[in-house]
């Protein structure tokens, strides 16, 4: 058996069922018929296959195993914020009766057992959700250990916190495969980013929210990553920084499309949220037409979610004074029913695919 990731594995099993089930149909509707001789060696080579990676990666081999992992995340989730909640509670229970060099020493002790304890049981867990539990421990412990360890020693709060916090979250994410993990890392370096960009123009770092155009350069950073670096080994990371850069990139235009004032363009501000409601209608086209070429439905459905936004709030201004309430609503139908047969139009026609598929 060739390397191969977990999520390979899951979907070669997938296929797997989906095979079988259409060579039934093929077979009762006599259009494909197997001698013996080739059943029995196509069912000897799938349940060899299906042993493998049972035993390696601990896939689910049937739909009822694939509804018991979706609890077991979500049951592995709750239990990682139980626990986390559980430290840090346990922490600030007997923290005043400690002095300062035990406390140090717990706090580093606490984040290096953690994170140590989360390879050990990355090595033995096929399944992954006992090594996602502890991993989320590991952060949350690493996390108040900086807080606290800033406390301590009275150092001034900044951002520059949120760049061991990123670090440590990336690691485990590309070490356990873990997407939460990605995606706790990328809200860090998008708040560092942004407060950067806001101390850079003159604010507070604290206050980088009140300018929503210091999220930009986020997301353009998280939109570029994919691109340069390639994550064919971890699936769904690629597809984790395209969603969280869009975001990063058309919420603050929607802010900005009502609300000129908190620009730091030197202009009236209704011209200024004249041109972010077209920036936000022109970039949401652009991430559905690239989304289609390159086969991202992620961006995708980014894309038509925040066009319908940007054409809500638009129809909002326009006619909700005006119109009786009814009426507004049926014109709000009849423009999303549009939207939808012209998407299902391009896609009948072929004018969204392309060539490009992502590796």
């Amino acid at each position: 058996m060739s390397a191969v990731s977990r999520t390979e594995a899951q979907q070669r099993v997938d296929d797997i069922r989906v095979f079988e089930r259409e060579l039934d149909r093929l077979a009762r509707e006599q259009v494909l018929q197997l001698s013996d001789a080739q059943r029995s060696a196509l069912v000897a080579h799938h349940q060899q296959l299906l042993a493998g990676y049972t035993q390696a990666f601990d896939v689910d081999r049937d739909r009822q195993a694939r509804q018991l992992s979706l609890g077991m995340r979500i049951a592995s989730f709750l239990g990682a914020l139980a626990l986390a909640a559980s430290v840090f509670f346990l922490f600030y229970q007997f923290w005043g009766l400690l002095d300062t060099l035990v406390q140090v020493a717990v706090l580093i002790l606490t984040a290096v057992g953690t994170f140590v304890a989360t390879l050990a049981i990355q090595r033995r867990d096929a399944s992954g959700y006992f090594t996602k539990l502890v991993a989320l421990v590991a952060f949350a412990c690493f996390v108040l250990n900086i807080a606290m360890l800033g406390q301590i020693f009275n150092i001034t709060p900044s951002d520059k916190a949120l760049i061991p916090w990123a670090a440590m979250a990336f690691l485990l994410a590309y070490r356990c495969d873990l997407r939460l993990l990605l995606a706790a890392g990328i809200l860090c370096v998008i708040a560092y980013i942004s407060a950067r960009t806001g101390t850079w123009g003159g604010l507070y770092w604290l206050d980088f929210g009140t300018r929503p155009e210091n999220f930009f350069p986020a997301a353009a950073v998280l939109l570029a990553v994919p691109q340069v670096i390639g994550h064919e080994r971890f699936a769904g990371f690629a597809a984790t920084y395209r969603v969280f850069g869009l975001l990063t990139l058309l919420l603050p235009i929607l802010v900005l499309g009502h609300w000129g004032y908190g620009s730091y363009l030197d202009f009236h501000p209704d011209l200024i949220e004249g041109f972010y409601q077209l920036a936000g209608f022109a970039l949401s086209a652009v991430a559905i037409w690239i989304g289609a070429r390159r086969d991202w439905p992620e961006a995708v459905n980014t894309g038509i979610v925040f066009f319908v936004i940007f054409l809500y709030t638009k129809l909002f201004d326009w006619w909700w004074e005006i119109m009786p309430k009814y009426l507004f609503f049926l014109v709000l139908a009849l423009t999303l029913v549009l939207i939808l047969l012209v998407l299902k139009r391009l896609r009948a026609g072929g004018y969204l695919a392309g060539a490009g598929r992502e590796a």
